[in-house]
């Protein structure tokens, strides 16, 4: 009575195994097994090492904006005024930040004063933004309040101005300095409106991590940037900071019905949301030109195997009047293949895990050895090349590896399994 052999049985792995081992004079076995790991390992370290960068980037990006910028800004649409001139902003701002307050899922909520001016120092002059904003409100600002990485005492804020690194270094300030504001906006008289120029102290300097905001951001005691845009007893907007950013859409009703009825709002989605469409169409494309990278590396594991099988052609037209199926023989071939692909992928994991981890000192080096000034910081936004490496994304890769080295496998051991015992002996 015959036994049916299990799938996959030791003795299946033992001929693979001794197959995948290649003898001296059948060196170009060997070889193309190498090409095939090595073409693998590098496949899936490109595909994990870049989806980690992208990850790290895009987080980065979302956080500088979230950290230093709100996440919505309730503003108010004009409306006639007192002479019939048309004015912005909110005249009860503390009533409507109160409300804003009180919405489930609000941190923050501060009124501003918003203008653009002329810096100058030194000599140099540059382009600002100015935020009017009161002293414990800016210390609730993620990046650039209490805990960041800055320069000065926020205590002495209602005596000078907050500017951001990039801006001090442009115009060679320090905490004592002092800074020049002009604004074309100033002082009206009877003979027209004139400049109004102003001279403050530099009390605090930070770092939000941005490129843009650090070379453009000021921000200004809050009943002095009133007297100096001419916003008395004004507010522009209102900055509001939510519990969960990502689902800042699901606050707009809440925050519309407390702002009052010329309430408007702009997330930081509306502001973001094109560069980060962006992203997430470029991350799906790199996912798909690695994809083929990948393909082409399990491809060589075609050619390897369908070598083997052609050296092997004796050894099978022996093993199958020795009694072994064709089931058996395809699983050989298969072991040999999907291992190949199996180790690579393994090897590739390892590779692209340490790179995302060790990504900072890899930088360095190539930076370097560059010469430095591989990353912009005034293209990227971002100060350095960050990677964040997600379960997600290993998984995608290893599964995407592993599928195709099975696939692709599957054919050349169809070949072998099929070939006829007394064929592969009529020459032998």
């Amino acid at each position: 009575m015959s036994t049916r052999t299990p799938p996959f049985a030791p003795f299946e792995w033992m001929i693979a195994w001794r197959y995948l081992r290649a003898r001296r004079a059948e060196g170009g076995v060997s070889v193309m097994t190498w090409i095939s790991l090595i073409g693998i390992t590098l496949a899936v370290f490109a595909l994990i090492a870049t989806l980690a960068v992208r990850a790290g980037f895009r987080a980065e990006f979302v956080d500088t904006i979230l950290g230093a910028n709100a996440h919505v800004t309730v503003y108010a649409s004009a409306y006639e005024g007192e002479g019939g001139q048309m004015q912005r902003g909110f005249e009860d701002y503390d009533a409507v930040a109160a409300r804003l307050r009180q919405v489930e899922g609000v941190t923050r909520a501060a009124p501003l004063i918003k203008g653009q001016v002329m810096a100058t120092a030194h000599g140099v002059n540059m382009g600002a933004e100015v935020f009017g904003i009161r002293t414990e409100d800016i210390r609730t600002i993620p990046r650039v309040g209490d805990g960041a990485d800055a320069e000065g005492d926020l205590a002495r804020f209602d005596q000078g101005i907050a500017i951001g690194s990039g801006l001090a270094r442009e115009l060679n300030l320090g905490l004592g300095d002092r800074l020049r504001l002009i604004s074309p906006d100033g002082v009206k008289t009877a003979f027209g409106t004139s400049p109004r120029v102003n001279a403050y102290e530099v009390v605090y300097i930070f770092t939000a991590g941005r490129y843009d905001i650090d070379r453009t951001r000021v921000y200004l005691p809050f009943t002095e940037a009133q007297a100096y845009f001419n916003r008395e007893d004004r507010a522009d907007e209102i900055e509001v900071m939510v519990r969960n950013p990502e689902a800042v859409d699901s606050y707009e009703l809440a925050l519309m019905q407390a702002g009052g009825e010329r309430t408007m709002l702009w997330t930081w989605r509306d502001s973001a949301g094109a560069f980060l469409r962006a992203l997430d169409i470029e991350d799906n494309v790199m996912f798909i030109i690695l994809s083929i990278l990948v393909l082409i590396a399990a491809m060589n594991i075609i050619s390897g195997l369908i070598m083997l099988v052609k050296n092997k052609g004796r050894d099978i037209g022996i093993l199958r009047t020795m009694g072994l199926t064709e089931g058996s023989i395809l699983r050989v071939f298969f072991i040999c293949g999907a291992s190949t692909g199996l180790i690579g992928t393994l090897c590739g994991v390892v590779l692209g895990c340490l790179f995302a981890i060790y990504i900072d000192p890899i930088f360095s080096f190539v930076n370097y050895v560059a010469g430095g000034g591989i990353w912009d910081p005034s293209v990227r936004g971002i100060y350095n090349l960050p990677a964040k490496l997600q379960v997600g994304d290993v998984l995608s890769a290893v599964g995407l590896s592993l599928g195709l080295s099975f696939i692709v496998t599957i054919f050349p051991a169809r070949r072998a399994a099929r070939m006829n015992p007394v064929e592969a002996l009529r020459y032998e």
